[in-house]
């Protein structure tokens, strides 16, 4: 971490490592806060950007185990959304299942067209349909039914933002809550965690813990998304935190990270989800992959409904990276060997591609050099530390 973090000028870190459902290591690294010299702490909270996907799709399979929703059903015409007046509405977009949402197939190519999700097209969002900018994540969605497929749902895999952020108004329409407080009922508090929440997009607006953001230096100020106040630094205004709730917008610790991780297939606690809705998560195919990977390794992913997934010795590795531009970078990975791990830090370098790369190879490096791993459970210490209500 420390080698990695002055390679890459990040101002600081969190890593957590769990070894067969014990939390053995938990430490903050470097600075919280630069400008006044405050170290990370270990419960520190950080946004942790598309890290959200794969708590958006535990949030779907727990519908799917309660018999709320099924993979199959079309996400449109269970939403019932009105497009804009005088909007040509695509007819693909009834097809739409939330399989093809959650494995990135939903037809929406933002190389091929553009990602509503930020600047310029939220504004444009907001101004097709007379709403106040920036716009919320379901405005997005109403917007986004008055504009063409880039290709037909199913027939490839491309990486959508947008396809979450449709999920999470599934969620919504199917369990009756807002997005968030059904995360928090059925994925969060069933982990044991009580501190993650929605990020913010204003600095003075940020969580109590959370950590300050800091963008490289050579990629200078942004347009602010908050019409009228001109230029931005890239943390903190250049994207509306509040729509990427679903795709982007959680924010959390390392360890937050690996105890969610862990509660999905019950190695920490009771599991999130039954032994069926686990497999259909971790196994169910994608269909061939277009442009660079989205893997930790930014190789092609070939299986997995919101996590990355492939097949190695001894069972099945799931992960997913988390990047905002400017902003910060997380990682959580689940192995076979019942080892989980997470880093978050709080800048994301330009070179983020290769910067994903060089972290999860070291990191796993480091993990398989391990010859014997300490007895302690972080986690049980923690918990006997917190005075009972």
């Amino acid at each position: 971490m420390t080698s990695l973090m002055q390679k890459w000028s990040l101002p600081g870190g969190q890593l957590a490592v769990a070894k067969n459902g014990r939390l053995v290591f938990n430490r903050g690294f470097g600075l919280a806060d630069v400008e006044h010299d405050v170290p990370v702490q270990p419960d520190n909270l950080f946004r942790v950007a598309s890290v959200t996907k794969t708590i958006t799709a535990v949030a779907i399979m727990t519908l799917v185990d309660a018999g709320k929703l099924s993979l199959d059903d079309k996400v449109f015409p269970l939403l019932g959304f009105a497009p804009a007046s005088h909007a040509s509405v695509d007819p693909r977009l009834d097809t739409i299942t939330v399989e093809e949402c959650l494995v990135h197939s939903g037809g929406w190519d933002s190389q091929t067209s553009f990602d509503p999700q930020f600047l310029p097209w939220s504004r444009m969002a907001a101004a097709t349909l007379g709403l106040n900018d920036p716009p919320e994540a379901e405005a997005i969605v109403r917007f986004m039914l008055g504009v063409p497929l880039d290709f037909d749902p199913g027939s490839k895999s491309v990486y959508s933002n947008f396809g979450f952020n449709v999920l999470g108004r599934v969620i919504e329409r199917a369990s009756g809550q807002p997005y968030a407080e059904y995360v928090r009922d059925h994925v969060l508090t069933p982990s044991g965690i009580s501190d993650m929440g929605l990020g913010r997009t204003r600095r003075e607006d940020r969580a109590p813990g959370e950590v300050f953001y800091y963008a490289p230096a050579e990629l200078g100020l942004s347009e602010s998304v908050f019409w009228g106040e001109g230029y931005v630094p890239l943390a903190y205004g250049s994207f509306y935190m509040e729509a990427l709730d679903a795709h982007g917008g959680w924010i959390a610790s390392a360890a937050d990270l690996v105890r969610f991780t862990m509660a999905v297939d019950g190695q920490h606690g009771a599991a999130l989800l039954s032994p069926t809705a686990l497999q259909t998560m971790i196994t169910t195919p994608r269909p061939k992959e277009s442009g660079i990977g989205s893997g930790w390794d930014m190789k092609p992913v070939t299986s997995g409904l919101g996590w990355d997934t492939k097949t190695v010795p001894g069972g099945v590795e799931w992960s997913h990276g988390g990047a905002l531009w400017g902003s910060s970078a997380a990682w959580p990975f689940h192995g076979p060997n019942e080892l989980t791990m997470a880093f978050v830090f709080n800048s994301l370098p330009a070179e983020f591609r290769e910067f994903f790369l060089e972290a999860g190879t070291a990191i796993l490096t480091a993990a398989a050099a391990v010859q014997t791993w300490p007895p302690h459970d972080l986690f049980s210490e923690a918990a006997a530390a917190t005075p009972s209500a």
